[in-house]
């Protein structure tokens, strides 16, 4: 995988996924909140809405319970043939009233005794539904709304309160009491019930008859609420489901009539509207992220991705050996650029070090080729020599023979040879011969010195780098002198180095002279190549062999002589 789809995959890891999964958890956690925080709302309201329906029912019961055990009405109903005075009327007028009753029937074993207003006739009331309950309750008022009486229907809904009439001395039926209720008394109760907005509360049977709502749109109608069966019918609870086509919160609580419930309708998205700012949050939340995560991929990540691409790219290029820099069009002033320029520096630097080893290398071969081309034949030079030796002998010319020992051992050291490396007493004797020949030459106009510690005769050096430093003393200081000269080769140690020194007495010279002299060619310079390579080529070689650190170093000024000081490993093999 590239390392661009990566870091989005790793941004889309730690930022998407987090984000979202926090937004959708908030709002889930609050929604749940909110449902239960309803849910307990709707519990209180319920409570509250139960006190005041007992409260309000209660008064009628007890208008009831007193008159069903007045004379007047025990003696009409014991008495079936009885007739009922006016006066009479008026008294249970009396007794059974109150502002909600809209009328009243009261019942023999047999048939209707007396009414007010409008009432049923005892043929209607034995085929109710109701009927068999108020039989069964023995006495006590048994409740029916206008949802279950069926009045509901008919546009002049009412609450009935029926009971039976018991004896007030033996307790046997002699017969009923019904009570025609105007609805207002359930519509005061539940108009003070605190409801959410667009909500709902309900008065529901046990058979799934909507006895009463709050809105009064929906009395009468059949609701399939789980918690009316037998297994779930204890207890108050809470849970959605749909209601009138609509997802909504119901929360439900038994009355005090136990053939009642209290059901409370929230619509879902009533509370989920509590919730819209923590979804809408989270959108926003993700919205930004992943325009974040836009801008940084086009910002950031993809110049990022881009630099290293080019790195990459140029790593390549030096592989095959090209060296090309890196460019970019903006600089961001970061690691980026500090990786490129890095990168820039280091190609540099290698193209450079090749180069200065392929100079250093041609540089080399050209020293070693014109080194062959000085040779010559060494057997046919020292039998030479040697033919020469002899002749000097028998004639009695004894310079001459010193000079062609002198001569021979020279030349044995330095082209006879095949090693580079040589020790340093060898390398210093080969000097001593070459400064025996140069006297005759000179006619012992200069003298030499050679200290060498016995501790550092026998470690290595590269062969011919002190001959020519001698002969340039030669040729340059002590050859102009008008006076004797004197050149003094000594050899010390420092920690991990040998210093060899060389020393004239001769005039000297300026920094300028030096640094003339130095910018010739010394392939150039016919005396150089000649006698040997001058001091650039001993600098030169001694840096190629040992490395930067090691060469010359010139001391002088006009008039008190030179010194040039060779440093060199120290070297045993």
């Amino acid at each position: 995988m590239k390392l661009r789809r990566k870091i989005l995959l790793a941004i889309i890891l730690l930022v998407f996924i987090p984000v979202i999964l926090m937004g959708g958890i908030s709002y889930f956690s609050f929604s749940n909140a909110m449902e239960k925080k309803s849910s307990n709302f709707y519990w209180v309201s319920l409570l509250e809405t139960d006190r005041k329906l007992k409260f309000a029912l209660n008064e009628v019961t007890t208008v009831s319970n007193s008159a069903i055990t007045q004379p007047v009405i025990q003696k009409i109903l014991k008495q079936p043939n009885f007739v009922v005075t006016y006066e009479q009327k008026q008294d249970i007028n009396n007794l059974i009233n109150h502002p909600m009753i809209t009328s009243f029937g009261l019942y023999s074993k047999d048939k209707l005794m007396y009414q007010f207003n409008e009432a049923m006739s005892y043929e209607d009331l034995t085929k109710q539904s109701w009927y068999g309950a108020m039989k069964a309750a023995a006495g006590r008022p048994v409740w029916v709304g206008p949802g279950e009486n069926g009045t509901a229907s008919t546009g002049k809904p009412v609450l009935i309160q029926a009971r039976l009439i018991k004896d007030y001395y033996s307790l046997e039926d002699v017969g009923a009491l019904v009570i025609y209720i105007k609805p207002d008394i359930l519509d005061q109760v539940f108009w003070d019930a605190a409801t959410l907005k667009q909500g709902d509360i309900l008065l529901v049977n046990r058979q799934g008859n909507i006895v009463f709502d709050k809105s009064g749109e929906h009395i009468g109608e059949q609701t399939q609420f789980p918690f009316l069966s037998e297994d779930e019918s204890n207890g108050k609870g809470y849970y959605t489901d749909k209601y009138q086509g609509e997802k909504s919160l119901i929360t439900y609580l038994p009355s005090h009539n136990k053939d009642w419930y209290l059901v409370a309708i929230t619509p879902s998205k009533l509370i989920a509207s509590e919730s819209l700012s923590i979804r809408n949050i989270a959108i926003v939340l993700v919205l930004v992220s992943l325009i974040s995560a836009f801008l940084f991929d086009r910002f950031f990540v993809r110049r990022l991705v881009r630099s290293i691409i080019s790195a990459v790219n140029g790593m390549k290029r030096v592989q095959q050996g090209i060296f090309v820099p890196i460019t970019t069009t903006v600089r961001a002033d970061d690691e980026t650029d500090l990786l490129v320029d890095g990168f820039n520096r280091m190609s540099t630097q290698i193209n450079e070090l090749i180069q200065q080893v392929q100079t250093e290398q041609a540089r080399k071969k050209e020293v070693e080729l014109q080194a062959l081309v000085a040779q010559i034949n060494p057997h046919f030079i020292y039998n030479s020599l040697e033919s020469i030796n002899s002749l000097a002998v028998l004639q009695g010319n004894k310079d001459i023979s010193k000079m062609v020992i002198s001569l021979g051992k020279l030349l044995r050291i330095s082209i006879s040879e095949n090693q580079q490396l040589i020790p340093i007493s060898m390398e210093l004797e080969h000097v001593k011969h070459y400064l025996d020949i140069q006297k005759f030459r000179f006619e012992d106009k200069f003298e030499y010195h050679i200290e060498i510690p016995e501790s550092l005769k026998y470690y290595k050096t590269q062969k011919l780098i002190v001959q020519p430093i001698v002969e340039n003393a030669l040729y340059h200081a002590i050859e102009p002198m008008e006076q004797n000269g004197f050149i003094s080769i000594t050899a010390k140690e420092d920690d991990r180095d040998i210093l060899i020194d060389v020393m004239d007495n001769g005039p000297g010279f300026d920094q300028d002279t030096l640094l003339h002299l130095w910018s010739k060619d010394w392939a150039t310079l016919k005396k150089y190549r000649e006698n040997g390579v001058g001091l650039k080529n001993v600098h030169e070689r001694l840096r190629i062999r040992f490395g930067g650190y090691y060469g010359i170093m010139i001391c002088s000024a006009p008039g008190y002589g030179s010194i040039i000081r060779i440093r060199i490993p120290k070297i045993l093999l």
